[in-house]
């Protein structure tokens, strides 16, 4: 006699979720400070009212398995495995990257947790359960360009951050992130530096 059906359990399939999180949510005092000086520069250059920023990042379901993708600074310790993280790079400059505090990670984390999820604006947006998607996401994760964090390497006009690598990452997986805008009339800084180092949008 075959048991029931635990209504609990997840059906193993695959999707690709992002998150819109508050900068700084979490207590991350200096991030938030910082983001709030250039929100307020930017503003006020373009002459209009600061808007709300968010950090993003990913939650990849494939293979029975859930994996954070995301961009993180600065890199608490040196055991990267625990992480899942893939590429280092460089903030601010390459001769301070040879200081942790000076270094971002970008990590693919099986099973891995975001400790500011829980903050998401308007919870998980679904952008595909498109088994071989989810799959070619992570496969590119490790392929990111480790552009410095914080400089327009790219001559784009925009740094290069948190938002450029997950904006990258949909590019690359053909899920038009040039076609989504943050909840709330917010801003995603680098965004726009991400498609475009993609190749999606030609500066």
């Amino acid at each position: 006699m075959n048991s029931p059906p635990d209504p609990t359990a997840r059906p193993d399939t695959a999707s690709v979720d992002l998150l819109w999180i508050p900068l700084g949510a979490g207590g991350v005092g200096f991030v938030r400070l910082n983001g709030r000086i250039y929100e307020a520069m930017r503003a006020r250059r373009e002459r209009r009212a600061p808007a709300p920023l968010h950090h993003t990042a990913l939650v990849v379901h494939s293979d029975g398995s859930d994996h954070i993708v995301e961009n993180a600074w600065p890199s608490p310790d040196g055991d990267l495995a625990s992480r899942g993280v893939v590429i280092e790079g460089p903030v601010f400059s390459h001769r301070l990257s040879r200081f942790r505090m000076f270094r971002y990670e970008v990590r693919r984390w099986r099973d891995g947790v975001i400790a500011d999820a829980a903050e998401a604006v308007g919870g998980p947006q679904r952008l595909t359960s498109d088994p071989e998607t989810a799959r070619r996401l992570l496969d590119l994760v490790p392929m990111v360009p480790p552009h410095v964090w914080g400089r327009d390497d790219l001559g784009v006009g925009e740094m290069w951050n948190s938002n450029s690598v997950v904006a990258w990452l949909l590019a690359r997986s053909d899920l038009a992130p040039h076609r989504l805008v943050p909840p709330g009339g917010g801003i995603a800084p680098g965004w726009d530096a991400g498609v475009a180092g993609a190749g999606l949008i030609t500066p």
